[in-house]
């Protein structure tokens, strides 16, 4: 089975992470010819204080 990860930051909404995980599971069977079902979406949510960019936390720099 095709497993797709995404590292991002902190999705509050539990639509917008099934939204997430159609979108690329969609995508990646378009693309690929494989059926959507075959699919494993993993999402790993980070905080912001586990983040670096620049030298500097991404929680520091959006504030």
């Amino acid at each position: 089975m095709p497993v797709i990860t995404i590292d991002l930051g902190t999705i509050e909404n539990k639509e917008k992470k099934g939204q997430l995980v159609q979108a690329l599971t969609e995508a990646a069977s378009s693309v690929t010819q494989i059926p959507p079902e075959k699919f494993i979406v993993f999402i790993k949510e980070m905080e912001r204080e586990n983040i670096g960019v620049g030298g500097k936390l991404l929680s520091d720099i959006l504030k």
